[in-house]
């Protein structure tokens, strides 16, 4: 009588099996799991039955339990070859590659000549140097290559979290924080209490410079895993970075300059991956130094927040303000030219057009300069500065000297008197600070004479002379 209930059984598990196997050809994996699983309870003796149901959870991309089925097969029958391969692909495709490789070995052992079986093994054997290389390119900072090696893992690997986690780390730090929040996100949709997710979430967040957020997630990733090695140290990374850049605002606020600068160095040595932080915090200490009137320093500082982070607005034009106040007009033209590239507003196209200015009048000679007055000099001043410049480069002080010294006073002679042409004559002064060309509306600097710019200076022919008291002395005599 048991012998014909167990027949029965047998003969209903197979005709569940065959119906599980029409739903599995139809690709209708949930219903061909139902009926596996319905074989699988009428007889749960047979290997063959936990095999298809293992396939059909693999389809399902559920390989926790597809191995639990597979293990299972080869338990029931050490010699089914099929289970010991379906093992193996879920090891595989978990990550464990190593527990994969004997799964394929074994299947060999039973069937030497297996194909499939030489395959995954090769496969399996791939992943293992990949996971080799990656690590040994981890820790030469090589995240590219990382991301290279994880993402030909994972072609064999597809439901493995630790490459996952791997790759969506390296892009963190390669600044690829769109792509890393991806990764991190769906590992995080099918399991929300993943510490290594979190702590790629809130590693994303803190090199975004979004601190406050990113400490967070450290914070989960640690009630998660207590001993997360990297989670607890971007934690104390992220709270120290916060702390410092928070006390040299503060300090800079408050006029404290020199305190600022230290807090902001300081800052900049807690973690040199925080690429946009780090970029802040150069501008910061740039925006100091300019204060403190080290303009060199500050162009430094904002050359590197630029080279951080070639799209920091702040640091180009804090940059360009040190190349005007140094008179380096070129550059702050660059500069300036790049910021109304990537953000046309009537204010920086105002500073683009007062640089473009200051560099076409740096170009013609500088009056200023060659009077040796101020460009806020009274004209009392730039009068006295005439008479001096004018009587030391006058030609008749220099008749004994040599043809090339007399030819070099003669010249600067000249360049004096147009110098005080130009700065003595309101109009011609204010076209002349204005960056105008002077030579429109008749003010052609060619028509000028220096010598009677001098007589009319210093009273009209006769009015002034030098004379010898001795050899390569002079004394001023007036009429």
């Amino acid at each position: 009588m048991m012998w014909k209930l167990l027949r029965g059984h047998s003969r209903e598990a197979e005709s569940f099996k065959e119906q599980g196997n029409a739903y599995y050809a139809k690709k209708d994996y949930n219903e061909a799991y139902n009926y596996y699983t319905k074989a699988i309870d009428m007889c749960p003796k047979n290997a063959s039955y936990y095999g298809n149901r293992a396939a059909t959870l693999m389809m399902l991309g559920r390989f926790r339990e597809a191995l639990g089925d597979a293990q299972q097969s080869v338990r029931l029958d050490d010699s089914f070859v099929r289970g010991h391969l379906r093992e193996g692909k879920c090891h595989l495709s978990l990550g464990n590659a190593m527990a994969a490789c004997r799964c394929f070995q074994k299947a060999l052992e039973v069937d030497h000549r297996n194909t499939q079986a030489q395959q995954e093994f090769k496969n399996a054997t791939a992943v293992l140097e990949y996971e080799k290389i990656a690590e040994m390119d981890f820790e030469k900072r090589d995240y590219r290559k990382v991301v290279f090696c994880m993402d030909r893992a994972l072609e064999f690997a597809p439901a493995c979290h630790r490459f996952k986690i791997l790759k969506a780390e390296c892009l963190a730090l390669l600044g690829r924080y769109p792509e890393a929040q991806s990764v991190a996100s769906d590992i995080l949709r099918m399991d929300s209490t993943n510490a290594d997710a979190l702590y790629v979430r809130g590693l994303c967040l803190y090199y975004e410079d979004c601190i406050e957020k990113a400490v967070q997630f450290f914070v989960q990733a640690l009630r998660m895993a207590p001993d997360h090695e990297k989670a607890c140290l971007a934690c104390r990374n992220a709270k120290a970075l916060k702390a410092k850049k928070e006390d040299g605002n503060k300090a800079f606020k408050d006029g404290n300059y020199k305190l600022a600068y230290e807090l902001y160095t300081e800052a900049l040595g807690i973690d040199p991956n925080n690429i946009k932080t780090n970029a802040k915090l150069y501008c910061n200490r740039g925006t100091v130094n300019a204060k403190l009137r080290k303009l060199d320093d500050a162009i430094e500082d904002c050359t590197n927040a630029v080279k951080l982070d070639d799209t920091y607005i702040k640091a180009y034009l804090r940059r360009a303000q040190c190349y005007m106040d140094t008179e380096q007009y070129e550059e702050a033209v660059r500069d300036y030219e790049k910021v109304y590239q990537t953000e046309k507003t009537k204010e920086h196209k105002q500073l683009l057009k007062n640089a473009q200015l200051e560099l076409k009048k740096s170009k013609r000679k500088d009056y200023y300069k060659i009077l040796g007055v101020d460009k806020n000099a009274s004209e009392d001043e730039i009068k006295k500065a005439y008479r001096k410049r004018a009587l030391m480069h006058h030609p008749d002080r220099h008749s004994g000297a040599s043809a090339e010294v007399q030819k070099e006073e003669e010249k600067k002679f000249k360049e004096v008197g147009e110098a005080f042409t130009i700065l003595s004559d309101p109009k011609k002064k204010t076209r002349y600070d204005s960056g105008q060309d002077l030579d429109e509306e008749g003010m052609n600097m060619g028509d000028f004479d220096a010598n009677n710019i001098f007589k009319a200076f210093f009273g009209g022919p006769g009015g002034f002379s030098f004379e010898a008291s001795g050899p390569g002395n002079f004394f001023f005599q007036f009429g």
